[in-house]
């Protein structure tokens, strides 16, 4: 035990890092985009909000974050994740407690959309940035392992926000989530996060280095610019691709549990249908960010995984949502959603460079976000007003085939600056 801790203890800064945020990762998808799907049916028996009325909440959520990303993206560059990171952490807890206060209407909208937009401070685009500046040969297996913790946050944090709920209700769970994050983002921000590598005296991918601590130089990031990028073809394409990627996947996020509920499975099988399917993804991700190092064509293995959810989505509706169909759709799921959140930042970076990664991404949000502010509620409606999801899977597998159809355009435009 003593020669595995010596081992540990010599591991490079970026593996410590790099777990840490897996954990951070896993935390905040769990308690929001995962957990989404257990507060509709509690919001609607106590407030008599329809499903459509709930949904909505989550979407105006997302479109509210997905106007800040640009901005969030540009303090990211210009005062580093780690800042950025803990001051949402700090606010995001604080908007959990506003959720729990939560009586009208009005009032699940307008929380939802400030805990949105101080949780895109802390989530996916300053982690995404942190992670491409510590990984440059190996981003891929980086990646992959970070989007690990997406899925590790739908396994494991899933059913114990459902225990959550069972035992202290809607509210209590809301303060639960909020004390979580402090008693985690406080340490983690303060002691672990860094910046560049550099902060430590190390270079991306843990490869030797002669100088000593300090900020890594501008000339270490390469890439176009934000405005350079907005002027490409593949700039549109890859956004509209992503648009309706996440329409699929998100729709599918929001009502998955209410799903399974609603073709007759309790709902502790719904929460755990769910987390299996979550838990699949965690080997899946980190295969293919593991695959993704080794491939010329990150646009090819988007298509294959896009056009796997399709189908996933169409076997529910053909079986109705009977055993053999949900085994086969949860498998299907599971090799599907392996791209899911890795996509994103390894066909940016591919595409336009790290430089300038984080304000990119924070402009791709912003088309992005529009996908997925309108699945949740459309799905909604659609139950409404026919008492089934069928109308809804057709409508996401379709999202899916034209987000397969985009991501192989993508692969036949040439990029920007010879990236």
């Amino acid at each position: 035990m003593s020669r595995a801790w010596r081992r540990m203890r010599r591991a490079w800064f970026g593996w410590w890092l790099l777990a840490g945020s897996v954990v951070a990762v896993a935390l905040t998808a769990g308690t929001s985009f995962w957990s989404f799907g257990l507060y509709i049916e509690p919001l609607e028996g106590e407030f008599a909000w329809s499903r459509f009325e709930v949904s909505n909440g989550f979407s105006l959520g997302l479109a509210a974050s997905g106007l800040a990303a640009p901005f969030i993206g540009r303090w990211i560059e210009r005062y580093g994740p780690r800042r950025i990171i803990f001051i949402g952490a700090i606010l995001t807890a604080a908007s959990y407690l506003l959720l729990a206060t939560t009586s009208e209407l009005w009032q699940w909208y307008a929380w939802q959309s400030v805990n949105a937009v101080f949780r895109q401070m802390m989530f996916f685009i300053p982690f995404q940035t942190l992670i491409s500046y510590w990984f440059a040969r190996r981003r891929g297996l980086a990646v992959g392992i970070l989007a690990m913790g997406f899925s590790l946050g739908g396994f494991v944090v899933v059913p114990l926000m459902r225990i959550a709920i069972d035992a202290f209700g809607w509210q209590g769970s809301f303060v639960a989530v909020g004390i979580a994050l402090t008693i985690l983002f406080t340490p983690l921000c303060l002691f672990l996060v860094r910046d560049h590598p550099a902060d430590v005296g190390a270079e991306p991918d843990g490869d030797a280095t002669a100088g000593g601590a300090g900020r890594a130089p501008a000339a270490a990031l390469t890439g176009v610019t934000a405005r350079e990028a907005l002027r490409s073809p593949l700039f549109w394409v890859i956004a509209a691709a992503l648009m309706a990627f996440f329409f699929g996947m998100f729709g599918w996020m929001t009502h998955g549990i209410p799903y399974y509920e609603s073709v007759g499975y309790s709902a502790a099988w719904a929460a755990t249908l769910f987390s299996i399917a979550a838990g699949g993804g965690m080997f899946s991700r980190l295969a293919f960010g593991w695959l993704a190092d080794r491939i010329p064509s990150i646009e090819a293995a988007a298509v294959v995984v896009t056009g796997v959810l399709g189908c996933a989505m169409l076997v529910l509706l053909v079986t109705g949502g009977n055993v053999a169909g949900v085994a086969v759709f949860v498998a299907f799921w599971i090799v599907g959603s392996s791209g899911g959140p890795m996509i994103e930042p390894l066909l940016l970076t591919r595409a336009f460079g790290v430089a300038h990664f984080a304000s990119i991404l924070g402009i791709v949000a912003v088309v992005e976000t529009s996908g997925q502010i309108i699945s949740p509620p459309a799905a909604g409606a659609i139950y409404d007003a026919t008492g089934s999801y069928d109308w809804a899977l057709v409508m996401l597998a379709a999202a899916l085939g034209l987000s397969a159809l985009l991501f192989a355009l993508a692969g036949r435009l040439p990029r920007p600056g010879g990236q």
